[in-house]
């Protein structure tokens, strides 16, 4: 039988107008600005409207520790939304935007697959409303007025060595990663060592996801420091005066983007910052206007549950004072055992002790989303059809050992179809009470903050600073930045920060190489390991593949 391509289902889906999904949702027209047929932008003003509304019950969906094989996380999230719709319940799902970094790089995108995708497939994974351009320019604006103003006299003495806002680009470019620029003379700038980001990478893209209103997103801009003076003094957006052209160019990017399912279900796909390397979670906006117009509102958190889950629950629950209700955790057999020691090549075989090796990364995920959380869960088995019935067996043992259910999903063949018996599961755990809570209290210390994370949530034994971040930490802490959330900057493949290190690794030590304010956003960073903020392309990247005929169809694309 042939296989059809996650593109090929999406396109051969008939989408309702967007304006219908508006009219389900009961959304004024006053506050929607269309994009085409299927997209549309959702005024944040809606909420003003909403506000006596109740909330409805929030839905965390997070995996194990990600694999070359697969998890399956965003597919998830889609089809148990669809599963929600199939049973007649009012739901929303809420997801973060691709970045074109990976969709040109490597298989994948972040519009779910199968028969459990957000459409249109192919706007949403390239460019879909312009939000990642209009951060990109916001971004290198304020990269672009700080070398003018060096240029222009330097009035504020910033130090050239110490510029510490980087330029970014919404696209794989190892190349750029270090640059010097400046080159060419007086005329054209002053000499400097430099950097590039990717977009999602970019404090502008985790202001855009935790702004509550056009007036918190400027004082949230004016709030980032982009360099230290001569003193070692910190220099900001408000210093430089840009903070309202900054947030100009956003004006139209804080307000969420509304499209659908391919089972019609409404969908907010908003914000995409990554979870190794920023706080991975879709914006404060998009989930609270989802949480007052469903009575479930379903959201995904980048990565595994030491890295998204972490910074949904101690950075975006924290800030917005949001509270679950429950958490599915998503796994895979074939991730199982590559986390037990099977090759890639291998994983369609029939594998009981490689399963059993691998399964305490899923117990260790599922220990801190209950345990340290406080949430209950459910663990969802993303079907794969070379599964056995004996490996589904013992990932459903196991998970009993823990007080925790384990249902078999299959919404990538089936879409909503197959995901009914995950949704019943859910809704039975939204009803339980429960102990949420956050992993640190906020007035620790920055390094018993980071300690705590290592060490309550990674299990390392230890945690060893460099000497520059030591420094870091210091000058944070007496400038007043001690009080602020950690955002951990660390390899997605293990708990540790040494990627090779799969299963649930222990005996280890977490090294935090340099630690920064993300003051606007309101996070502090700290950058363990090798992590980079800008990825490369893979021998043979995804680009080679995509292709475009005469009639504006896309082919290639996943």
């Amino acid at each position: 039988m042939e296989v059809k391509t996650d593109i090929e289902i999406a396109q051969e889906n008939e989408m309702y107008p967007i304006t219908e999904i508006v009219d389900r949702l009961g959304i004024d027209k006053k506050y929607v600005d269309l994009y085409g047929h299927y997209k549309a932008k959702i005024d944040y003003h809606v909420l003003d409207e909403l506000k006596d509304r109740e909330d409805g019950k929030l839905i965390l969906v997070t995996a194990i520790s990600p694999t070359p094989a697969g998890e399956g996380k965003t597919t998830t999230s889609v089809g148990l939304a669809d599963a929600f719709h199939q049973m007649g319940k009012n739901v929303m799902v809420a997801l973060r935007e691709p970045s074109m970094g990976p969709v040109f790089g490597i298989k994948g995108g972040a519009a779910g697959g199968g028969y459990a995708q957000v459409v249109p497939m192919e706007d949403i994974n390239l460019h879909f409303t312009g939000d990642m351009h209009a951060i990109t320019a916001a971004n290198n604006l304020i990269a672009a007025i700080i070398d003018n103003h060096i240029h222009q006299d330097n009035p504020l003495r910033i130090d050239t060595r110490r510029v510490t806002w980087t330029r970014v680009m919404d696209m794989n470019d190892r190349q750029l990663r270090n640059v010097v620029d400046g080159l060419g003379g007086s005329i054209n700038g002053r000499p400097r060592e430099d950097h590039f980001k990717i977009t999602v990478a970019s404090e502008i893209m985790a202001i855009v996801c935790l702004a509550s209103d056009i007036d918190d997103l400027k004082e949230r801009i004016a709030n980032i420091i982009v360099a230290y003076n001569y003193d070692g003094l910190p220099i900001t957006v408000r210093d430089l005066n840009v903070q309202g052209a900054v947030a100009t160019l956003l004006k139209d990017t804080i307000k969420p983007n509304l499209v659908q399912t391919l089972e019609h279900t409404p969908a907010f796909v908003h914000g995409g910052p990554f979870a190794n390397i920023a706080h991975g979670c879709n914006s404060v906006m998009a989930t609270k206007m989802a949480l007052k117009l469903s009575d479930y509102t379903i959201t995904e958190a980048g990565f595994a549950a030491d890295l998204g889950a972490e910074k949904f629950v101690d950075i975006k629950c924290r800030m917005a004072d949001l509270k679950p209700s429950a958490c599915v955790i998503v796994a895979t057999v074939r991730a199982l055992k590559y986390h037990g020691g099977v090759t890639k090549k291998h994983l369609n075989e029939e594998n009981l002790e490689a399963l059993e090796k691998g399964l305490p990364n899923l117990m260790r995920h599922l220990e801190n989303v209950t345990k340290v959380y406080g949430l209950p869960a459910v663990v969802a088995i993303n079907a794969f059809p070379t599964d056995t019935q004996a490996e589904l067996d013992l990932v459903q043992a196991k998970c009993r050992e823990l007080g925790i259910n384990a249902v078999l999903s299959e919404v990538w063949a089936q879409g909503g179809e197959g995901g009914i018996a995950l949704a019943e599961e859910v809704i039975k755990l939204c009803e339980q009470p429960n102990n949420f809570g956050f992993t640190y209290p906020l007035d620790m210390s920055i390094t018993e903050k980071i300690e705590t994370i290592a060490k309550r949530i990674y299990r390392a034994d230890s945690v060893g600073f460099d000497l520059k971040a030591e420094k870091q930490i210091k000058r944070l802490e007496a400038q007043g930045y001690g009080n602020l959330p950690i955002c951990m900057a660390k390899t997605q493949f293990s708990f540790s920060d040494d990627p090779t290190l799969l299963g649930a690794p222990t005996g280890f030590k977490i090294h935090v190489t340099d630690v920064k304010p993300n003051s606007g956003a309101g996070f502090i960073v700290a950058r363990t390991g090798d992590i980079m903020t800008m990825p490369g392309l893979p021998k043979r990247p995804s680009a080679e593949n995509i292709d475009v005929d005469n009639d504006g169809h896309v082919t290639g694309l996943f």
